[in-house]
């Protein structure tokens, strides 16, 4: 490199109006710019908005427990986080004083493991401040000023670069790049222990060794021939043959019900929003009713014409009802799909299966532990392996697209909203005013810059969201991996490498274009791009520094709740909310774990590659990561919710991405050495890369199959083989199946507040016969009842008096019961805001007591009966089937949680879903042959241990069939 440019602006100088002055700051956008002022303004500005935002939360959380402390009021003794008093800072010492172990018991492994992550990269950066601070600042400043060449600056940031470091000096570097390697290495090896050691005793819990997913494989792109619960069987012993013998179910084609039970849902919501409006004042209703335009599939038979909302939208619901129940009684056990699920007796047996069917297909078959039944993505499961391909693929080619366009708007803010200076220069309007009002305009850079950047951030994971789901992901937690990896990506690539390089790379191109003439290779040679790459580096890093710094605004305005709040007032306002609205405003919000962990690996990425160019980064983020874990941690604990819990399996794709930054985050170092230093000094950084990549290997043989198995072993002894299978056959109760929800979910029934009661009659016809929201058909669903009467005790609704049945034509909610507590329960709420309701004391997946054995499961409200007359009992709300024979029997687990939630408050279920909690009516005795023959309830004979298909005489069981019986 010229000894003129070592010191110079290389881009200085800029002259010209119009289109060569656009592309004059194009090529420099961060010339002449006042950094200081704009850092010390942000500064300011963040930190102190900050502590007033915090001194704000203290003074209204004693005020506002719906808002800031939901889950205090809603989560069951086990889950409840500590009492926090009425004073204004008493929430301090519940947060601190809360360790790890009580943290996995309150808040489950997901939200501990984030904030382990959060805690090591606070830790992290902590040690690596001292590297930055005692070390890097003074070999930046000191090498600055002894540079040979007259250094044309007064500005300490500027300084504090690399910028100027030339020689010897750069040698502080390559030490410091090693020692700030071996710190990242060091607390990811130990993080990676620690979080085997969770997952480990995750895999001990009472929650893990009574579920059902811990014992259930679930088998993908299974062949036509082996679509059938007999084809399972041989598919998972073809992988393993255990001691024990699994329960099969393959599932069956629900056709268009997603959709229909779907478009219900909207209509019900729809109807709900125009009677909210419509009887806001009921006492003084509106001269016209409510009219709206069918939607395009409907507006044929209106000819485009409005018409009555209500009207309309009522006999739309009806007209789904009926479809959905004649759909749900037209599907039958012909039609398989290629998918399906295995139940063990024991946890052991499926997770030695699923071990050893990493390596095998067999058929072509994926094989794998299946995850909690609310974290499925039916309508994926079906894909083929070319179509799910082809769904990723066209998935990767919109966020390429997404991300080449994002380019242009990038470019301008790096041009224009980083450095107003370069809007003054262009916009002559702007400039007089600029002129005189300098250090006001520097102090909104300062701010405004990194603010409204962060805005657009937030659009992003939206866009990502709506995208990755049409990617072909069989489960909500992958999918959520997969959001935040793409995410990252993006925001590396664009928001770091473009935001920052943009200026630099244009200059380059546009030398060696104008100099083609003396040949290429020549012309990239005098373009010295390493020290353009590097001058461009140090000049945007006062915009990272500021940017870092607004983040702890962003931390204090999440523990705050400010749009919450602002949302929620707006709404109560000036809005129309209905009933079904505002209980889903009290409920506990979840916690957006995919755009939290890009974020936190995007600013650790960021501070890694400036940690040479700008040492001030680090504390600044280190200083962020301490505040956000403090509050992270009260917002795990008080208000947010794991709507998935995965059980901790988001700690890979942060491992190798936190990986990847401190690789690339080498390579950066190393530009800056070589831009001014010597081949040796980069032939002593060369091993980093390499040493990374072997100990990320290292970590992965270590560690990988502790976090993902409960065990390894394999049970081959025969003897044992054929003992314990008939052992398990005597007490076959394992009859399991993870069966669509919508075969069995209850259809949303209209809420209307009670204020409306004594007018709704007037203005609204809906749902006469209940009969059209039977839960599901026979066969596909172990709740066999019919809705209750709740006027006359003892009778189903069909059979109830005319007035009952208009009753059952909405839900009234009183005012009182406008809150979440009443509704926790119901799975048309707690699935938005609990997930599978174990944080309320209900969970889901349970295996019963009872026997010891897997409960009969179809999702939340409905499961496949087992192969004895009486299955499993289930929690209260009906998830085990009975014979009118034996009385109901509630699992101790659930019985007290669920009595005392409910004590002194009434009914938690209103009108219409009261069914839910009376006895069963009219169910049929399971396993009769009637029952088999005609719904197949049961694919097991009652009294039998082979499976259809397989001969019945002395040697039945399914231990002769495979050779195990000899």
């Amino acid at each position: 490199m010229s000894d003129s440019t070592t010191a110079s602006n290389p881009a200085q100088g800029c002259e010209g109006q119009g289109a060569q002055l656009l592309l004059c700051l194009v090529a420099d956008p961060f010339a002449n710019t006042f950094h200081q002022i704009a850092v010390f303004s942000a500064l300011g500005y963040s930190v102190g908005t900050m502590i007033l935002i915090t001194l704000a939360f203290s003074i209204m959380r004693p005020h506002n427990s719906v808002v800031y402390a939901p889950k205090l009021k809603y989560a069951d003794d086990k889950h409840a986080p500590p009492r926090i008093g009425k004073g204004m800072f008493a929430w301090f010492w519940p947060v601190a004083s809360t360790k790890e172990p009580e943290l996995v018991e309150k808040i489950g492994l997901d939200a501990t493991i984030f904030l382990r992550f959060t805690r090591m990269c606070r830790d992290i950066f902590a040690l690596v401040t001292i590297i930055a601070i005692a070390i890097l600042l003074p070999a930046n400043i000191i090498g600055s000023k002894k540079n040979k060449f007259k250094v044309v600056t007064n500005d300490s940031l500027t300084l504090a670069t690399s910028q100027y470091v030339t020689g010897a000096a750069l040698w502080v570097h390559v030490v410091c790049a090693w020692a700030i390697n071996i710190i990242v290495a060091f607390f990811l090896w130990r993080n990676y222990a620690a979080v085997t050691r969770l997952r480990r005793q995750y895999f001990e819990s009472a929650e893990y060794l009574t579920a059902l997913h811990s014992r259930t494989l679930m088998l993908t792109d299974i062949p036509s021939a082996s679509r059938t619960d007999e084809g399972i069987l041989r598919l998972t012993d073809e992988v393993e043959q255990t001691s024990g013998l699994p329960r099969a179910a393959i599932a069956r084609n629900v056709k268009e019900l997603p959709e229909l039970i779907e478009e219900h849902d909207k209509a019900v919501r729809e109807l709900e929003g125009v009677l909210a409006i419509y009887l806001k004042n009921p006492d003084n209703l509106p001269a016209n009713r409510p009219t709206m335009t069918p939607s395009k599939k409907y507006r044929k038979n209106n000819g485009g014409q409005k018409v009555d909302a209500i009207d309309y939208l009522t006999d739309r619901i009806g007209e789904l009802e009926m479809e959905i129940k004649h759909v749900r009684e037209s599907i039958d056990k012909r039609n398989p799909m290629p998918f399906g699920f295995a139940s063990y007796e024991r946890i052991e047996d499926a997770h030695t299966v699923a071990y050893a069917a990493k390596k095998k297909h067999p058929q072509g078959t994926t094989i794998k532990m299946a995850p909690r039944p609310n974290d499925l993505i039916w309508k994926n499961l079906p894909l083929s392996k070319k179509d799910r391909n082809w769904k990723r693929f066209i998935n990767n080619f919109w966020i390429a697209i997404l991300t080449i366009i994002w380019i242009a708007p990038n470019a301008l803010t790096a041009i224009f909203l980083s450095n107003l200076t370069n809007l003054a220069n262009i916009w002559g309007g702007f400039k007089k005013e600029f002129e005189h009002h300098s250090t006001i305009w520097s102090i909104v850079q300062g701010i405004a810059s990194p603010a409204l950047t962060s805005l657009v951030y937030l659009i992003l994971p939206i866009i990502f969201r709506r995208l990755s789901i049409h990617a072909g992901d069989t489960t909500k937690t992958s999918r959520e991996r997969h959001v935040a990896t793409k995410l990252y990506a993006f925001f590396v690539f664009n928001n770091l490498v473009v935001f920052s390089t943009f200026s630099v790379l244009f200059t380059f191109i546009s030398f060696v274009v104008n100099n083609r003439d003396k040949g290429v290779w020549d012309a990239i040679k005098q373009g010295e791009i390493l020290f353009h790459l590097v001058f461009g580096l140090c000049q945007v890093s006062p915009f990272w520094l500021t940017w870092l710094l607004q983040r702890n605004l962003g931390a204090a305005a999440d523990l705050a709740q400010v749009l919450n709040l602002t949302w929620g007032w707006f709404n109560r306002t000036f809005m129309s909310p209905t009933p079904r609205q505002t209980i889903e405003w009290t409920a506990p919000p979840a916690m957006d774990y995919a755009v939290y962990y890009n974020y936190f690996l995007f600013y650790a990425t960021v501070a890694l590659c400036f940690v040479t160019i700008q040492p001030l980064v680090i504390p600044v983020t280190a200083f962020y990561f301490a505040v956000d874990y403090w509050l992270k941690k009260y917002l795990l604990l008080y208000v947010l919710i794991t709507k998935t819990e995965s059980g901790g399996q988001y700690w890979r794709i942060l491992f190798n991405r936190l990986l990847f930054a401190i690789i690339f985050a080498n390579f950066i170092i190393a530009l800056v050495v070589k831009s001014a230093g010597t081949w040796v000094m980069i032939g002593v950084m060369a091993p980093l890369p390499l040493l990374l990549i072997g100990f990320k290997f290292y970590c992965a043989s270590t560690f990988d199959d502790q976090n993902e198995f409960y065990t390894r072993a394999t049970l081959k002894d025969p003897e044992h083989l054929t003992d314990a299978g008939h052992k398990i056959r005597k007490n076959d109760r394992v009859g399991t199946k993870f069966g669509h929800p919508a075969l069995y979910s209850k259809l949303m029934t209209p809420m209307v507040h009670a204020k409306a009661q004594h007018v709704i009659g007037q203005v609204y016809r809906g749902r006469l016969n209940p009969e059209n929201n039977i839960s599901a058909p026979m066969g596909y669903s172990d709740i066999a009842m019919d809705p209750m009467s709740r006027d006359v005790p003892g009778k189903t609704a069909r059979f109830a008096p005319e007035q009952q049945k208009q009753k059952d034509m909405f839900e009234v909610v009183p005012e009182s019961h406008l809150d979440f507590g009443y509704f926790k329960d119901r799975t048309d709420f707690s699935d938005e805001h609990g997930g599978d309701g174990e944080l309320y004391g209900r969970p889901q997946d349970l295996v019963s007591e009872r026997s010891s054995t897997p409960r009969s499961f179809m999702g939340r409200d409905g499961g496949s009966p087992s192969s004895s007359r009486a299955s499993s009992p289930g929690p209260e709300g009906g998830l085990g089937r009975l014979s009118p024979q034996e009385p109901r029997q509630m699992n101790p687990a659930y019985r007290d949680h669920s009595r005392q939630s409910s004590a002194g408050r009434g009914n938690l279920y209103s009108n219409g879903n009261e069914s839910e909690r009376n006895l069963l009516s009219g169910a049929q005795p399971v396993g009769t042959t009637e029952n088999e023959e005609q719904y197949g309830l049961d694919r097991w004979r009652t009294g039998g241990s082979g499976y259809i298909g397989v001969p019945q005489g002395e040697e039945t069981g399914y231990d002769a069939y495979r050779g195990g019986g000899k």
